[in-house]
């Protein structure tokens, strides 16, 4: 079965307050066996716009990816991050061949 991913790009406008949506994610994230790859960290936008905080996050499953960014314990969280940040999430499915 294909590993699921989700990929954000965000620009933080409170970083302090980031701190307490990151927080309250830990726990959708732990349960549904979330795996960071690239948190933050240097990036550098050769093509389009490019936003400040870069993620990716690996699950067992593109169905796992989507059950934990709509789980209730995300919602809290995202509550939070709308607040304080601005970007995308995109759900995608890997490679499998």
């Amino acid at each position: 079965m294909a590993k699921g991913y989700w990929i954000a790009s965000i620009d933080v406008r409170d970083p302090e307050g980031y701190k307490a949506y990151v927080a309250a994610a830990k726990p959708a994230f732990e349960s549904h066996g979330a795996r960071f790859l690239a948190r933050g960290g240097a990036a550098e936008a050769v093509e389009g716009n490019g936003r400040a905080r870069n993620v990716i996050i690996e699950f067992d499953s593109l169905e796992t990816a989507r059950a934990c960014y709509e789980s209730a314990d995300y919602q809290k969280a995202k509550a939070i991050r709308q607040t304080i940040a601005e970007g995308s999430i995109v759900l995608v499915e890997g490679y499998d061949g």
